[in-house]
């Protein structure tokens, strides 16, 4: 079987996006299949589908999780495929309305608008205090100077129990004095757990756990993460987030057949 796709690399967190129309039901398997191939450093599948929204493309990951950081890269594949346009709505799976998407291809960055959390609320995983942050399709535990670890990752699971509609959900290990950050995802129904390059919403989690007690304006922080940087900003207004952020540098390679 010959899938037709696309590797696409925003600052790190590697993703594959097949061109081709895939049954939902055939997807999991199909991704699972090109994550293990000989010499693949694919940390997710994402599968291009018709708009449902208004927006120009849409993409629905193996797990029909959100992604911060495919809606960045795919962004700028519609923006180029449109003839180079510098903003672009695109649809992401996970998320209920289209994605702003900021692009340069010149530069080779692309910047989205994020979905505002469901919830924030202090939690605890293994005797430390942390964040969890509810975006809805995904869920983060905002644990700081905490050694990344599975077996940490396993305790703070329990706190994602109970939390309803997620397709996926992580640890985001922070380390602030570094602005340096660790994400570990799961996706269930992808039968995925990965230490990512780097993490869109773990990004977003981040620095929407560290602005909480920040005043009115603009915050914002650039990550460290494994394979590369995220930069992430929020808007505050009246004690609240109002908006958020994150962008940074992706690359596309050519498109190429995949024989699985």
């Amino acid at each position: 079987m010959k899938i037709s796709a696309l590797r696409a690399d925003p600052s790190g967190n590697i993703t594959l996006f097949v061109l081709d129309m895939v049954p939902a039901e055939d997807r999991a398997g199909i991704a699972a299949r090109l994550m293990a191939l000989p010499g693949s450093d694919v940390e997710q599948v994402g599968f291009l589908c018709p708009p449902l929204l208004g927006g120009r493309g849409r993409v629905e990951m193996a797990g029909g999780e959100f992604c911060g950081n495919a809606a960045r890269a795919f962004g700028m594949l519609t923006a180029q495929r449109l003839g180079g346009l510098s903003q672009v709505q695109v649809e992401v799976s996970g998320c209920g309305s289209p994605v702003t998407v900021e692009v340069n291809l010149s530069a080779g960055t692309a910047r989205a608008q994020m979905p505002l959390p469901r919830a924030m609320r202090p939690a605890q995983a293994g005797g430390h205090p942390g964040t969890l942050v509810d975006l809805g399709g995904i869920a983060h535990f905002v644990v700081e100077d905490v050694p990344p670890s599975l077996e940490f990752f396993e305790q703070a699971e329990l706190l994602f129990a109970d939390m309803p509609g997620l397709e996926a959900y992580g640890v985001i290990f922070l380390a602030p004095a570094q602005a340096a950050m660790t994400p570990l995802v799961k996706v269930p129904a992808a039968g995925s757990l990965v230490w990512e390059g780097s993490c869109g919403s773990g990004t977003l989690a981040a620095v929407l756990s560290q602005s909480q007690n920040a005043g009115d304006g603009p915050f914002s922080r650039s990550y460290t993460q494994p394979a590369g940087t995220v930069d992430a900003a929020v808007i505050r207004q009246g004690g609240k987030a109002v908006s958020a952020y994150i962008g940074g540098p992706v690359h596309l390679d050519p498109p190429l057949e995949i024989e699985i």
